[in-house]
């Protein structure tokens, strides 16, 4: 992780400038707040939604994470001017990290489950952010883009993001051919988890949390771990390595709640 356990302690004390962070009943929930902007990541952004996701991974009474954004664009991918070396003041009082904020590393890291609530048009490196969730909730107003090539550019983190939630021809005509996607387009090819109409995406998205909130907080997170370890261990040791982590499972607090519950025949009390 790019910032330790003891630098995200004080995140309640920090002022994030283009992100509104709310933590309420086990939930972290992050709202990208650059609607002038169309909620294009500069470095600024990149920066405070690494800290957020960092203090969810590090903090065990964050059960899960949602991710929803303000105004007519859920996010209109990287800020170019930006990252071509126009600065910008800003509020913001998030620490810098200890290294390159590398997006999609982070997700990979959360080791919880996060939930994307699109609501309006996703383009280019917005994709970082919903192949990022475990869970991508999309209005019928949602659309996806890759527009790049138009511009002389190629999707290049994006693609790798994609790689590992869809068949790499899907990916390359994505990357290659820019389609606009409707949200329907989207769940066909597994991009999007379920389409709702917009008065009902709040609903669902909360549903959703509460049916998560129903298991283990522990098991889930130590399996999400593992599905992020398994893309670095070679095949021939993987079972050995998911036997482990089954026997460090057995060893939590949640899961002797969980045994005890099922003899007494009663809804377990979750610790995390």
């Amino acid at each position: 992780m790019i910032y330790t356990a003891d630098q995200t302690l004080q995140l309640k004390q920090h002022k994030f400038a283009h992100l509104l962070v709310e933590e309420k009943n086990h939930l972290l929930t992050l709202t990208l707040n650059r609607a002038e902007k169309k909620n294009a990541l500069n470095p600024v952004l990149f920066k405070e939604l690494a800290y957020a996701l960092t203090y969810a991974h590090y903090t065990s009474d964050v059960w899960a994470v949602v991710i929803a954004a303000k105004g007519d664009v859920f996010c209109a991918g990287a800020d170019l001017k930006a990252f071509s070396g126009a600065t910008e003041e800003t509020t913001s009082t998030v620490p810098e990290p200890n290294g390159e904020v590398v997006i999609g590393n982070v997700f990979n890291s959360l080791h919880k489950p996060c939930i994307a609530k699109v609501h309006a048009p996703v383009y280019a490196g917005g994709f970082l952010i919903v192949c990022g969730c475990s869970h991508v909730v999309a209005s019928s107003n949602a659309t996806f883009s890759l527009p790049e090539v138009k511009r002389g550019l190629y999707p290049f983190q994006v693609m790798q993001s994609l790689l590992q939630i869809m068949p790499p021809r899907t990916v390359l005509d994505l990357c290659i051919r820019a389609k606009t996607l409707t949200a329907t387009d989207a769940e066909k090819i597994g991009l999007v988890s379920k389409v709702v109409e917009q008065n009902k995406l709040d609903e669902e998205v909360q549903l959703l949390v509460d049916e998560i909130f129903q298991f283990s907080p522990s098991a889930i997170r130590l399996g999400l771990e593992a599905f992020d370890n398994l893309k670095n261990i070679p095949e021939a040791d993987a079972h050995q390595y998911l036997k482990q982590m089954l026997g460090e499972c057995i060893q939590t607090e949640d899961a002797a709640e969980g045994m005890a519950a099922f003899i007494e025949k009663r809804k377990p009390v979750w610790k995390g």
